[in-house]
């Protein structure tokens, strides 16, 4: 990885500057009737996902572990290769799972085990690219038991654990650039006129802003949970089908994020 030294120049302060007055702006806003209608704008045109987010992510889940099992030799992403066979038809076994709710906790478990035998394969670094698979099978056990530990929501669980994973994703824009070097090589136009340190930079911050804001208040998280998503579906049509496998899981995810209208009372606003 670069030094601290490499990261922490200029630029990526008054990126990191430029964040912060964001998010405390988003803060702020909410509190403000603005930021009331937002909110209740929000409320209205995600209303058909917010009653259906379970059956969203159990349609999307089953898509997801179908297409690998078509594939075959993947364990959770395309990256992640096994010359197993049975993985495969275990995969299929757990996307049968979720055609019924009292068997959603199996795919959950089957999820777990898959981590597991990934983690087990590749390493416990590379795996931390991938949490959000720990927190989808925790909504599928809990939501499948109709449980809600010390009153922690399973769609709270899988958001912290989606914001976790793009945030690790994000570090590894600042410490290993170089990974996304052939990338920019053959797709020069993705840093639009920006260097590519300054590219990977910026990238780097607006996604950690982002996945942060996932852990943030409703108008905030929503919000960022609506652009995240349409990152990931924009990039489906540049990178083609096996990106919207790999990445079907986190879009259905998001989108329930976005159409949660959960509130919180504030006890005391500081933004800062």
């Amino acid at each position: 990885p670069r030094g601290l030294e490499q990261v922490l120049c200029p630029d990526f302060e008054w990126l990191t500057g430029l964040a912060l007055v964001c998010l405390m702006l988003g803060c702020l806003a909410e509190g403000t009737p603005l930021g009331g209608a937002l909110l209740r704008a929000l409320d209205r045109v995600t209303t058909r996902i917010r009653t259906d987010t379970e059956l969203l992510v159990r349609c999307t889940l089953g898509f997801f572990f179908v297409s690998l099992w078509s594939l075959g030799g993947i364990i959770l992403t395309p990256e992640l290769k096994t010359d197993v066979a049975w993985i495969s038809w275990l995969q299929l076994a757990l996307a049968a799972c979720l055609i019924w709710r009292r068997t959603m906790p199996v795919t959950g478990l089957g999820l777990v085990f898959l981590f597991a035998f990934a983690t087990a394969q590749y390493g416990v670094f590379h795996l931390a690219d991938y949490p959000v698979f720990l927190g989808v099978a925790a909504y599928l056990i809990l939501r499948g038991l109709d449980l809600a530990p010390f009153g922690i929501r399973p769609l709270d669980l899988v958001r912290w654990a989606a914001a976790v994973t793009l945030m690790w994703a994000s570090i590894e824009k600042w410490a290993y650039p170089q990974w996304t070097d052939p990338l920019l090589a053959a797709k020069p136009e993705m840093t639009l006129g920006a260097t590519p340190a300054l590219f990977m930079q910026a990238a780097g911050v607006i996604e950690f802003t982002l996945a942060f804001a996932l852990i943030w208040t409703p108008l905030v998280r929503r919000s960022a949970a609506i652009i995240l998503a349409a990152i990931f579906v924009s990039a489906v049509f540049e990178f083609g089908k096996v990106d919207a496998i790999g990445h079907s899981g986190i879009i259905v995810v998001l989108l329930g994020i976005a159409a949660d209208d959960a509130r919180v009372p504030v006890r005391a606003r500081q933004a800062l």
